[in-house]
This record gives C-alpha cells, sequence and structure tokens, in this order.
C-alpha cells in the first residue's frame, strides 16, 4: 500500500507541476502582449507630441527607416519626406494641435496595428489654417526593444 501511495502521490505532483507550467507558458505571451501594448499606445502619443512640436530628433527616433506613410488624399511619403514638412515654427505641415481617439491596438508578436480617428489643425502655407477628420492605420514594428512606425495610411470617412 505504501509504494502505491507514493505513486499517487508522485503522480498528483507532476500533474500539478504539468498544470502550472502550462499556465505560466500561456500566461506569459499574454503578459508581455498587454505590457507591449502599453508601450504601443505610449509610442503613439509620443508621435503625436512630436508632430505637433515638429521634433526631429524624436519623429526620426519613432519611425523606420523604411517608413510609408499615406496621407488621406493619395500622398504617400518616405521617412524624410514625412518628417522634413512638419520641421521649423514655419513649416508648411505644421501643426496646431492633433487629437486622436477611438483608438484600438493589437500586438502580434513583433508587429502592431493602431487604428484611430485623427483629428487635426494645421498651417497652410499661405498663412491659413485647415483643420482635418480622417481614419488612421498605423503598422508599427519592434526593433531592436523600441517600437517604430513602419507604416500608415489614412482615408477620409466615408
Amino acid at each position: 500500500m505504501l509504494h502505491t501511495d507514493s505513486n499517487f502521490i508522485w503522480h498528483t505532483a507532476v500533474v500539478l507541476l504539468g498544470a502550472l507550467l502550462m499556465a505560466t507558458t500561456l500566461a506569459a505571451p499574454v503578459a508581455a502582449q498587454t505590457g507591449d501594448v502599453a508601450k504601443v499606445e505610449a509610442a503613439v502619443e509620443a508621435l503625436r507630441v512630436a508632430m505637433v512640436a515638429g521634433n526631429e530628433k524624436e519623429l526620426n527616433a519613432l519611425t523606420d527607416a523604411h517608413l510609408t506613410y499615406g496621407h488621406s488624399k493619395g500622398l504617400v511619403q518616405n521617412q524624410a519626406e514625412f518628417i522634413k514638412p512638419l520641421l521649423g515654427p514655419n513649416a508648411p505641415g505644421k501643426f496646431n494641435w492633433i487629437k486622436q481617439s477611438q483608438q484600438k491596438v493589437e500586438v502580434v508578436g513583433k508587429v502592431a496595428w493602431v487604428r484611430h480617428i485623427f483629428d487635426c489643425e494645421n498651417q497652410l502655407p499661405d498663412g491659413k489654417t485647415a483643420k482635418a477628420h480622417i481614419m488612421v492605420l498605423q503598422v508599427w514594428k519592434k526593433d531592436a526593444g523600441k517600437w517604430k512606425l513602419f507604416a500608415r495610411q489614412a482615408v477620409i470617412p466615408g
């Protein structure tokens, strides 16, 4: 009987250890993904702030060298073409403010997509201001532990 009892205890311990390992293994990616969602949200906000400020250093740090940035009216820019019009107090693309709402973020491994409504007011080259209300899809990729904007496409709601 003693031998059977020890087998039962051993078997129970192995089953419990297996269940614990499985639960930990399954929970780890969910916890990491939750942490990455917060990091992507922080990167999206940092990009918004850098766009309004025209902060070249931050804009370069938050965007990938292979960035493709699509505007709602069809203009497509690379990283340099996206950043240059935002720089300086009289920049042709200077934003007075940007508000993002209805944001959704999903992280899949080292890639994340973000959808939101993008409302803004920006300076036009003639000194007037214009407002925009668009829907945006951003694709971010994790590069050396940091999230960088890899692709962006905007559409006019319709």
